[in-house]
């Protein structure tokens, strides 16, 4: 039984930094696509960050050169580390993962591409 567990999420003033956290419970490791995602109040949730198993990682435009994913194995863990926070950042974000590369090869994948994904932690940002 695979599980997807979100923290770090907080607030934070514009120009701060928070790194969420992933923990995947129960996953076994082969070829996957692992993403982080955000919604925003009246919003669609949206990709925010994709990393495959060889290490691609892909980047929303609106987050580039700000958010880094990145993903600890023996840590079942993944993380996306946000730095110079904007208020447009405020939203829900969730973590996703799939066990194939599938949804890593698409370039804007959707959420409901993954087969697993976690119930979210809040960012403001003000």
């Amino acid at each position: 039984h695979v599980q997807l567990v979100e923290s770090g999420g907080g607030s934070v003033q514009a120009g701060g930094s928070l790194r969420l956290s992933c923990v995947l419970s129960g996953w076994i490791y082969g070829s996957y696509c692992f993403g982080w995602f955000r919604q925003a109040p009246g919003r669609d949730r949206e990709l925010v960050a994709s990393i495959d198993s060889d290490g691609i990682a892909n980047y929303a435009d609106s987050v580039k050169g700000r958010f880094t994913i990145s993903r600890d194995n023996a840590k079942d863990t993944l993380y996306l580390q946000m730095n110079n926070l904007r208020r447009e950042d405020t939203a829900m974000y969730y973590c996703a993962a799939h066990q194939s590369p599938g949804p890593c090869l698409v370039p804007i994948p959707r959420p409901e591409l993954f087969s697993y994904r976690g119930q979210g932690t809040q960012v403001t940002v003000s």
